[in-house]
């Protein structure tokens, strides 16, 4: 009779504590991407680093798929956006994993913006003008149509009264 408790208690243990790593595991990742989808240089750097290195990281299932800038130019105009659009994928993509996309997207369409700004710096300056022009245009797109399922209505017309 007392094996049987003590067999009910460690199976109801058991059970208990496999949602409970499993909820640890999302929150540790979710902690990950928070680090690596901040606006800052050492966060762009902690991401680079890994992408380079996943070994490491491979424990957190990472999504590090892309498909770089989407329907539009890796290089526009021959500056090169591609690691930016990783890292937004990246963000994107992961976010969406563990469910947090919503609270997460406003950020990772900032950390876009600051990477590509950070590309357009390392340009000429007399050619950074065009660059930054573009990387405003780029994160307007993804702040605005970056996931369709978060596009509204409003959305649609507001951009359609700026082509005409």
């Amino acid at each position: 009779m007392v094996r049987r408790f003590v067999l009910a208690a460690l199976l109801a243990a058991g059970i208990l504590l496999v949602p409970t790593a499993a909820a640890a595991a999302t929150a540790d990742k979710a902690s990950v991407l928070a680090d690596w989808t901040q606006p800052t240089t050492s966060s762009w750097n902690a991401w680079n680093g890994a992408r380079l290195n996943r070994a490491p990281w491979q424990s957190y299932n990472f999504d590090w798929s892309t498909d770089y800038c989407s329907a539009s130019p890796d290089n526009p105009l021959g500056f090169n956006f591609t690691l930016p659009c990783w890292h937004h994928d990246f963000g994107y993509r992961n976010f969406k994993d563990i469910g947090t996309f919503p609270a997460n997207k406003a950020r990772v369409d900032d950390t876009f913006y600051t990477d590509l700004r950070r590309v357009c710096a390392t340009y000429s300056t007399l050619v950074r003008p065009a660059c930054y022009s573009l990387a405003w245009t780029y994160y307007e797109a993804v702040h605005v149509f970056g996931s369709l399922a978060w596009v509204t209505q409003a959305d649609i017309k507001r951009a359609e009264a700026q082509i005409r």
